[in-house]
């Protein structure tokens, strides 16, 4: 079938095999370049950044990086040559009504992706290991997730859910979507999110080891502690936990924004 019939299926699958070290790109039209669209990308191995243009496609850009190995390993294959058996990997973009997944087929390489969308573009955006996630310049609802690594959003527009494990989430808006939810948590690792001065909100916040700072002030709802009670007959067990949050409200409240955090802080500022 020739390119140009793919194209009128509003159809585009795109796989480009690479060796380590190289760089490779896709360039992804739209079905209708004139409304929003949403991209859907996931890795086990490896960075995202994804950077909002003023152009009409989405461009895919890969690279493969060498993992570094465990000191475990130097020791164990010292005085030996390695021999590298998976080195190449294969970038896929499937579009279809301005919705575009982009996959990695080996997710032993550790592949960085750095991909450009127009400015008005949805996210549902993860990785795992070895690897952040940055964001910058994009208005939409942006679902975040990461688990060994930081997530970095700049000048960011509409909602965003984001989580992670082990680092922090940083987050700064020019505007929110009116009467959307948000929701920041992370285990190991500080909140720190900037919202416009104009921000409406409902706060629900909770930091194990950690202190909570704010730019806004914030109207604090007293609210009693939940307290959550553990019974276990058979092993003569009990166990009482108090669910400790800070309630609050900005500028007379709004849709709920939740952040959450064990060990770390929590930064609510304001645009200055």
């Amino acid at each position: 079938m020739k390119i140009s019939k793919l194209i009128l299926a509003l159809i585009l699958m795109v796989p480009l095999f690479a060796l380590s070290q190289e760089k490779e790109q896709l360039n992804v039209p739209l079905t209708d370049p004139t409304k929003e669209g949403k991209l859907n990308v996931g890795l086990i191995n490896g960075s995202i950044k994804i950077i909002g243009y003023a152009g009409k496609e989405v461009v895919v850009e890969g690279i493969s990086v060498e993992k570094k190995q465990s000191k475990n390993n130097r020791e164990a294959s010292e005085g030996m040559k390695r021999i590298t058996t998976n080195d190449g990997f294969e970038l896929t973009a499937k579009e279809k009504n301005n919705i575009v997944n982009v996959s990695v087929d080996n997710i032993n390489l550790l592949v960085n992706l750095t991909i450009k969308v127009p400015h008005r573009f949805s996210l549902k955006v993860s990785t795992i290991n070895h690897g952040d996630i940055n964001i910058e310049n994009v208005k939409g609802n942006l679902e975040i997730s990461n688990i060994n690594g930081f997530i970095r959003m700049k000048n960011i527009g509409g909602s965003v859910v984001a989580n992670t494990i082990n680092q922090d989430i940083v987050v700064n808006f020019t505007e929110v979507t009116p009467d959307t939810p948000m929701a920041f948590t992370t285990l190991n690792g500080k909140v720190d999110v900037t919202f416009p001065g104009n921000l409406k909100a409902d706060v629900k916040l909770k930091t194990d080891e950690g202190d909570i700072y704010s730019d806004f002030d914030i109207d604090i709802s007293k609210v009693p502690a939940k307290i959550n009670k553990t019974t276990d007959s058979e092993k003569g067990y009990y166990k009482i936990k108090k669910e400790d949050w800070t309630f609050g409200k900005i500028n007379g409240g709004g849709s709920e924004i939740m952040m959450k955090t064990m060990n770390g802080d929590i930064y609510i500022r304001k645009v200055k």
